[in-house]
């Protein structure tokens, strides 16, 4: 996941780094994984002594749909976990109010990614035009749907949940885990049992077609009025599918931040209302049992809403119909393989410190560093600089310098915790103290041997207009 998520470096006064060896060196559909991720995170929290999860667990419609993934799925390779986030616009049962459309389709589909030990979670959305492969998928009558070339949405439609689960895993060699749905009474049920959610709207909205009617500025709305909200296309925006999942994906953060708020969390009763409503609006396939979500809401509790963030699979024209949109292989692909291969765990808490060392580290928020690169690889620096920014250190500035044969960590007089706090970061290079610099400044050279960050894997990159569910409500519409 480059990062939109945290702001860029601010670069402060450092001296330069030394040379070498010092070498002088369409729709609101998103909700859906609100239905599970905040259930786990609240369930875990807040409900375990009312003894209430049976009863909860007995509300969620499962499905099947193992049997019909197909032999040949990627591989899982950690402990993070991914979940397959789809709405439908049935027109059955209480969602007949919606009109008489045959069928069902999820035009919007999120892959909710959530870090090995709830170090956080990103939702990502995959645009309904876009223009993709898709795989041969078996229907639940038995008869198979060929592959083909079409619209993303084309997969539920054409034989449900367990399709668009091949389509995804096809497109982005990401194991994913389970999947969830959701569908209009059930996004109006889950705001309502919040207590609505926060909105900003640049101006008036008078849309008679969506029902719906809202003042300019920060306000909250509730169920049928927030769906309005997320289903309106024309009255805000540019009127495309992109720049509507941006403003879902700013109500997804809202409900984030209610769903997490602390006033929330210690009363029972909402709790409970919350995600009684929730576990009554979703469909989930049959090995998303009680335990697994006892398990995940093990792993996610204490997660807050600045962790969690939204993004949108980057795109491009699609050549043959301006109104389409494919897939950005050269900036979506890092994305992908960052989440396929997500080891990195919570920032580990300073280790013990042994009786003869006496250096404790400090938390990285206090510890200035320089990044510098000392390899023909392009960029590492700053790749490097983005994932220290990422766990909370102060990157004070960029750089590249001459060769170096090794990796290695440098501090000026009275840095040596703030040194041991990077060391930590990344392992394997001992601090050294470094005479020429300035007092209370880190410096990382990058060598030929590498500065891989503890936990494995590649950082998850920024991706441009992702939102955070920390953010003001205003900041981003």
């Amino acid at each position: 996941m480059q990062r939109a998520a945290s702001p860029p470096p601010v670069y402060y006064s450092a001296p330069s780094p030394p040379e070498s060896p010092v070498q002088r060196g369409r729709l609101w559909r998103l909700l859906g994984w609100v239905s599970i991720a905040m259930s786990v995170v609240l369930v875990g929290g807040s409900l375990t002594a009312y003894g209430f999860w049976r009863r909860l667990d007995g509300q969620i419609h499962r499905e099947n749909v193992r049997d019909k993934l197909g032999a040949h799925r990627p591989a899982k390779l950690n402990d993070s976990i991914n979940i397959l986030l789809m709405g439908s616009d049935s027109r059955q049962g209480a969602n007949a109010q919606y009109g008489t459309e045959q069928g069902e389709r999820s035009d919007t589909t999120i892959l909710l990614h959530i870090s090995p030990g709830g170090a956080g979670a990103i939702g990502i959305s995959f645009p309904r035009d876009s223009m993709v492969q898709m795989p041969s998928c078996k229907k639940s009558n038995g008869t198979t749907v060929p592959a083909q070339f079409g619209m993303i949405n084309a997969a539920f439609s054409n034989a449900g949940p367990s399709c668009t689960w091949r389509t995804i895993e096809s497109l982005t060699k990401i194991h994913i885990d389970h999947f969830v749905e959701v569908d209009f009474a059930g996004f109006k049920q889950v705001v309502d049992a919040l207590g609505g959610v926060e909105i900003c709207v640049p101006k008036p909205i008078n849309d008679p077609k969506a029902e719906l009617h809202l003042k300019a500025g920060k306000q909250v709305v509730h169920g049928a009025e927030a769906l309005g909200y997320v289903r309106t296309r024309y009255v805000l925006g540019d009127g495309s599918d992109l720049d509507r999942i941006k403003r879902q994906q700013a109500f997804m953060a809202s409900v984030v931040k209610k769903a997490t708020d602390k006033g929330m969390l210690t009363d029972p009763g909402r709790t409970y209302s919350f995600l009684s409503a929730t576990t009554k609006s979703i469909k989930a396939d049959d090995q998303l049992t009680l335990s697994v979500m006892e398990k995940l809401a093990s792993g996610l509790k204490g997660m807050s809403a600045g962790k969690v963030r939204f993004v949108t699979v980057p795109t491009m024209a699609y050549p043959k119909d301006k109104n389409r949109v494919q897939f950005n292989q050269a900036l979506a692909e890092p994305l992908f393989q960052a989440i396929r291969e997500d080891n990195t765990p919570p920032e580990p808490a300073p280790t013990p410190v042994p009786a003869q060392q006496k250096v404790q580290p400090v938390p990285p928020a206090q510890v200035r560093i320089g990044v510098f690169n000392g390899t023909s690889e392009h960029g590492l620096a700053q790749r490097t600089a983005d994932q220290l920014t990422e766990r909370g250190f102060k990157v004070v500035k960029v750089g590249t310098v001459k060769s170096s044969a090794r990796t290695r960590i440098l501090y000026g007089a009275g840095a040596e915790r703030q040194a041991a706090r990077a060391a930590i970061a990344v392992p394997g290079h001992p601090p050294e103290a470094w005479a020429k610099a300035k007092p209370g400044y880190v410096y990382l050279i990058i060598g030929k041997d590498g500065a891989k960050l503890s936990g494995g894997g590649p950082a998850v990159p920024k991706v441009a207009g992702e939102i955070r569910a920390d953010r003001d409500v205003c900041a981003q519409t």
